[in-house]
């Protein structure tokens, strides 16, 4: 091969230029990787933040749905007389007893005899239960942690009066140990666990049953003082040994928003697992560090000999990048199979609960009404276990489903929710499709994030258009207790992604909330 001035000066240029790239390469790897231990630490953060307030909802949900007994008794009383209240009493008692965690159900009209539902009256139980009573004669409502050989309860009471002047107490046993399995199995892919306690940090609650009744500020490192500052928005965080798991974990603790009560949630997670991921996030960094910088010099060398090989090479990297983007296009389906399932599971039996509570005051006031909300109900679990292939559904089946959930909603509240349902001629519309459950999505938010009465109630608007569905309500926003995880949301805007419709909307104006649901096909 034959040599000249200008090879020599264009071999060196080109020399030159390759080491400047190299060099600007490392340099930017440097950074990157600097760039993703950060990204990794916050991203620890956040997430341990969000599975806090999942945990926090589904305990506060839980004792919620306890004391919430005091509305169905003060029903109950309000539509009986003299002769069928005791019946109404033992039918409400009865359903609180098919509840696997509510243990020696009992009920008393005056000062007639204690009547048993969950279990057999014995002298000890009896004598139990009249000394509770007589300790909370004057309250409208108590509850206390009792002891029974092994068991630990939380003993709940209510007391009602009605207009004639007949006292009713009611009240039952939750059974902690099995409040205990029943927690343990929500969410278990959470990486954390709850406790409750009082302003006196008494344990109300505890995975570990030995804790209970103790107080949190001495088997811990709180201190009083640690919820001095928590109020409804924020919560207060911190690092310790675990009094359950024996290691380090981050602290998370809120107030409990319980109606009359004044408790706080404590939220653990174990602080090795997100350690781990940034030390293994560092340790690969400076792996891909090192490596690249052999591959690069490696390949730079090899550049300036074999030319062909390299753009063989990419020829190869562009194939790589085709498989990787379709795989990525099956994750992405996968994930919204996943967030679906999670989603179904948050309708859980409590929807079940309340259903059957509401059709119990319908049989006798209304018997049509009762086997229309019957049968709405059978529809809509049908629905529910038996979700399509693809997540997607037409729109006339996505009406249909929803009618019958508006059904349900409008019977239980009544005049609390208005729904005004408004289709365009064009028939050919219903054939198109959306995500499935998106209609029930929005509107449970709606209800679920605002406050409804009849005096205030809340409307809720659906307009199907030729390429969408608008849903719309006004906005009586209910107190915010953390950031929302907009979980539904992320749901939908996975099967949008899916079909690469990116025009999904979700937003607040004017006093109203508005969700735009694009229709697909």
């Amino acid at each position: 091969m034959k040599f000249t001035l200008k090879n020599i000066s264009s071999g060196r240029n080109f020399f030159i230029l390759g080491i400047i790239f190299i060099a600007l390469t490392l340099l930017s790897l440097y950074v990157l990787s600097n760039l993703i231990t950060q990204i990794t630490e916050k991203t620890n953060t956040e997430s341990t933040k969000r599975n806090f307030l999942k945990r926090q909802e589904v305990v506060q949900q839980e004792f919620s749905r306890f004391l919430d007994t005091q509305k169905e008794l003060d029903h109950i009383i309000k539509i009986s007389n003299s002769e069928n209240l005791a019946d109404h009493l033992e039918v409400l008692s009865t359903l609180h007893a098919n509840d696997s965690l509510i243990k020696n159900n009992w009920f008393q009209i005056n000062d007639a005899k204690i009547k048993f539902t969950t279990s057999k009256s014995s002298s000890n139980l009896d004598a139990a239960i009249k000394d509770f009573i007589g300790k909370n004669n004057s309250k409208n409502q108590s509850n206390t942690i009792v002891k029974d050989n092994e068991n630990f309860f939380w003993r709940i009471y209510f007391k009602s009066i009605s207009d004639k002047g007949t006292i009713v107490r009611y009240g039952y046993d939750v059974d902690l140990k099995s409040l205990q399995s029943y927690f343990a199995n929500i969410n278990k892919n959470l990486p954390n666990y709850a406790f409750v306690f009082d302003k006196n940090g008494t344990v109300l609650y505890h995975p570990e049953v030995k804790l209970l009744e103790k107080n949190v500020f001495r088997i811990t490192n709180m201190t009083p003082a640690d919820t001095t500052f928590i109020n409804d928005e924020f919560y207060g965080k911190k690092i310790a040994l675990s009094e359950y798991l024996k290691l380090d974990i981050v602290r998370y603790t809120k107030r409990l928003n319980v109606k009359n009560t004044n408790w706080y949630v404590s939220v653990n997670s174990p602080k090795d697992i997100g350690s781990e991921d940034v030390d293994a996030v560092k340790k690969y960094a400076s792996l891909i560090y090192v490596i690249t910088t052999s591959i690069l010099i490696l390949f730079f060398y090899l550049f300036t000999i074999f030319n062909k090989k390299t753009f063989k090479e990419k020829a190869i990297l562009s194939k790589e990048k085709n498989k990787l983007l379709l795989e990525n296009e099956k994750i992405n389906k996968e994930k919204a199979l996943i967030q679906l399932q999670q989603l179904k599971e948050q309708i859980n039996p409590h929807f079940l609960f309340n259903s059957l509570n509401s059709l119990y005051m319908l049989i006798d006031g209304d018997t049509a009404v009762a086997r229309k909300f019957t049968l709405n109900l059978s529809k809509i679990y049908r629905y529910l276990i038996n979700p399509p292939v693809q997540n997607i559904v037409t729109l006339q089946e996505e009406l249909l489903f929803i009618e019958k959930y508006i059904f349900l909603q409008q019977t239980r509240f009544k005049d609390e929710f208005v729904f005004e349902v408004d289709i365009i001629d064009d028939e050919s519309v219903l054939s198109k499709k959306v995500p499935y459950l998106a209609f029930q999505i929005v509107i449970e938010n709606a209800i679920k994030h605002n406050i409804a009465s009849d005096e205030s109630p809340l409307k809720i608007t659906i307009e199907i258009r030729a390429n969408e569905v608008i849903i719309t309500n006004n906005v009586n926003e209910k107190q915010s207790f953390g950031q929302e995880s907009k979980f539904g949301h992320k749901y939908l805007e996975s099967i949008y992604n899916y079909y690469s419709k990116n025009d999904f909307q979700a937003y607040k104006k004017d006093g109203k909330f508005t969700c735009i649901l694009p229709l697909i096909g």
